[in-house]
C-alpha cells in the first residue's frame, strides 16, 4: 500500500544550519529594476513571476489590471533564459553549479494556465527540463496550482510548491520542489514576533520530506533574515535579492 506522508505528524528537529546553505527567493521578481538579471546576479535559488492567462497570452503582473501585452512570460523570462543557455553552451551562467528555479505564481484559473504553460515549454525542454538537461531551470508552480490529485500527471518539467498542512502520497511528493507557507501563521501571539519553536518544527517537517522551506510575507530585513537562518529555513523570501545576498555572504 502506498505510503501516505502527513506533514502534520512529522516532528523531526533539524540539524544545525548556516547561511552557506541558505538560498534566496526573489519575490515578485518582475518588479525589480532589472527583472531576471538582478536575481541571477544575486544567485537566487528561485525567481518568482506572477502570471495571468489573457486571451491565450501568459501575461506578467501582480493583478490583472497591472498586466500588459508588452509584459509576457516569454518576453521577460523564457526567451532571455533561452538566450543565456545558448550563450553559455547549455547552462544559464559561466558557473555550471548554478541551477536556479523559476517559480510561476498562477493568480487564477490554474488548470488552464498549466495547460498553456505545458504547450509553451514543451519545445523548450532543453532549457527547462532537468530530465533532458541536468542544468536546466526547474519550473515550480505556485499560487493556483490546480487539483493536487492531478500533479503527478504533468510532465517532468513541471513541479509544484507544496504546503506543510497538505497530505501527499509518495508520487505526488516527488512532484514537489519546495514547501511554502505564510510567515504570519507562525507568530507568537503574546509578542507578535516569529515563534522560533513553531518555525523550527515546520522547517524540520519539510526537511524530513527532503524539501526546502520558504516563508512568504516575512518582514524583509536583516534581523528577520538572520532569525530565519537560525531557525533552519533554507530559502529566504525577499524583494531585495542583492542586499540579501550581501548579508548572507557577510554572515558566513
Amino acid at each position: 500500500m502506498m505510503k501516505t506522508i502527513l506533514f502534520c505528524l512529522l516532528i523531526v528537529f533539524a540539524a544545525d544550519y548556516s547561511t552557506a546553505q541558505t538560498g534566496i527567493h526573489s519575490h515578485n521578481d518582475y518588479s525589480q529594476p532589472h527583472p531576471l538579471t538582478n536575481a541571477l546576479e544575486s544567485r537566487a535559488w528561485s525567481i518568482e513571476v506572477d502570471v495571468f492567462l489573457v486571451k491565450g497570452d501568459l501575461l506578467v503582473g501582480h493583478s490583472l489590471k497591472e498586466t500588459s501585452r508588452k509584459k509576457t512570460l516569454q518576453k521577460l523570462y523564457l526567451q532571455p533564459i533561452t538566450n543565456l543557455f545558448k550563450q553559455h553552451k547549455g547552462q544559464i551562467s559561466v558557473d555550471p553549479q548554478y541551477t536556479p528555479h523559476l517559480v510561476i505564481d498562477i493568480k487564477q484559473n490554474g488548470p488552464e494556465v498549466l495547460k498553456a504553460l505545458v504547450e509553451v515549454l514543451e519545445p523548450l525542454r532543453n532549457y527547462f527540463d532537468r530530465s533532458v538537461n541536468p542544468k536546466a531551470v526547474q519550473i515550480i508552480i505556485s499560487g493556483d496550482r490546480g487539483p493536487i490529485a492531478l500533479w503527478r500527471d504533468y510532465p517532468p518539467f513541471i513541479q509544484f510548491d507544496g504546503r506543510p498542512y497538505e497530505t501527499y502520497d509518495q508520487n505526488t511528493l516527488d512532484k514537489i520542489a519546495m514547501i511554502s507557507d505564510n510567515y504570519f501563521n507562525y507568530i507568537e501571539t503574546r509578542t507578535n514576533r516569529g515563534d522560533s519553536l513553531k518555525i523550527k518544527q515546520v522547517v524540520s517537517k519539510a526537511q524530513a520530506a527532503r524539501k526546502p522551506m520558504r516563508f512568504w510575507g516575512s518582514p524583509d530585513n536583516e534581523a528577520i533574515w538572520k532569525f530565519l537562518v537560525q531557525c533552519g529555513a533554507e530559502i529566504i523570501n525577499t524583494d531585495r535579492p542583492k542586499a540579501c545576498r550581501k548579508f548572507l555572504e557577510s554572515s558566513l
